[in-house]
């Protein structure tokens, strides 16, 4: 991460950059498997969700305060089972990608989840986009599942990849639960 960016917790400020750097992954990547672009009240729905369960949202931004990437976790599924269990997601705006922010985020993630006590973190991944897999694997995530020709997005059916991350050494020590909110 050059020096003239840094890393941020977002704030509801923030609402009008996310939806656009989300925009443009929806409209022009397989990054993320939705069609339509996303509102700023839907964007502000999701975030305060995140404010109300106490999720992250971490953005990087430049000097200028620029927001030009955005990560997050949260539940990976919605039952009482997998509430040591999160996914995260992570954009970054198209002019500033391969420049280590990714990288960043996905640290400060799993740090994060870490420190709040969760066991595992998930990741599904386009299975074309190589650069979020070597990403992902060069900070202990496993490939754990494939779903082939989960979704069809610009005329092709696209394999959806699972990686998977333990977060601690397999002693399981519970602090925080997303039911606790």
């Amino acid at each position: 991460m050059s020096l003239a960016m840094s890393l941020i917790r977002c704030d509801l400020h923030h609402v009008e950059a996310i939806r656009s750097i989300l925009n443009d992954v929806i409209l022009t990547s397989t990054a993320s498997y939705d069609y339509e672009p996303k509102s700023a009240d839907w964007i502000r729905s999701w975030f305060q969700t995140k404010l109300d369960s106490r999720l992250p949202v971490f953005g990087i931004q430049t000097a200028d305060g620029d927001l030009i990437a955005y990560a997050s976790f949260g539940p990976f599924r919605p039952w009482a089972a997998y509430r040591y269990t999160i996914e995260h997601s992570i954009y970054v705006h198209r002019d500033y990608q391969g420049q280590g922010l990714g990288r960043t985020l996905l640290q400060t993630l799993i740090t994060t989840a870490i420190d709040d006590g969760f066991h595992t973190m998930i990741g599904g991944i386009d299975g074309a986009n190589m650069a979020s897999i070597r990403l992902h694997q060069s900070l202990g995530f496993s490939k754990c599942g494939e779903i082939r020709e989960a979704g069809f997005k610009f005329d092709r059916w696209l394999d959806l990849h699972f990686y998977q991350r333990f977060l601690e050494d397999r002693v399981f020590k519970p602090q925080h639960t997303l039911s606790d909110q």
